[in-house]
């Protein structure tokens, strides 16, 4: 049985292989290990092996770990990668470092407003339903331009992109979302455990790798 280990080393054998490939600089696509479900030993452990960025969807859940994980809270980057409510936001503005979720002017400026002064700008994606799926959250790419303008104007969050999920086999997807990105933007968040290599020739700068780094999920209730 593979060790975690094991699998962060092929994870990052596989975005360095997809990276040549794609005739990017090494280095230009990081890993987010995606830790929902996870228990807080198990991002311990990632962390002894050189992991820093985790990807949380569920804030209390989130909020229990950073606590857990206080002790080397100066070395971890945490993301906030699901929806999120607007009574959840304060929490979210003053525990996370970045969300990739924004997906309303309403939900930005509440970020902005509840970002603690005496921390850095939260830095932020807009998420986009490249897909059109109704399942799932996320702007048309018609809305992208005019909310993308007014999060930049924010004083308290730095708008980095653009993060989507497609619908399985859309690769196509990938270079829709990837013509979508603004002036000033750096940052593609797209890409998970089965479709990484495509999103890095699609230009992705952020893959999402949850089951290929911490092996199957627990079943969520």
């Amino acid at each position: 049985m593979a060790t975690l280990h094991d699998r962060i080393t092929a994870v990052h054998i596989r975005i360095d292989t997809a990276t040549r490939a794609a005739q990017r600089p090494l280095g230009s696509v990081r890993l987010l290990c995606v830790s929902k479900t996870q228990p807080a030993e198990a991002l311990r452990a990632a962390h002894a092996e050189g992991e820093c960025d985790f990807g949380e969807n569920y804030v209390q859940e989130a909020l229990d770990k950073i606590a857990s994980l206080a002790d080397i809270r100066r070395h971890l980057t945490w993301h906030f990668i699901g929806p999120l409510q607007s009574n959840k936001s304060r929490l979210v503005a003053e525990a996370f470092d970045w969300v990739h979720s924004v997906d309303s002017l309403k939900l930005a400026r509440r970020l902005s407003d509840q970002r603690p002064a005496d921390l850095p700008p939260l830095q932020v994606c807009l998420q986009v339903n490249i897909s059109a799926e109704s399942s799932k959250h996320g702007l048309t790419p018609d809305e992208v331009p005019a909310l993308a303008q007014a999060v930049a104007a924010l004083p308290r969050l730095r708008l980095r992109g653009l993060m989507s999920i497609p619908a399985p086999g859309d690769t196509g997807a990938h270079a829709r979302r990837a013509r979508l990105l603004q002036p000033g933007m750096d940052t593609l968040s797209m890409g998970m455990s089965e479709d990484l290599e495509a999103a890095i020739a699609a230009g992705a700068t952020w893959v999402r790798v949850g089951t290929a780094v911490f092996g199957p999920r627990t079943p969520e209730v």
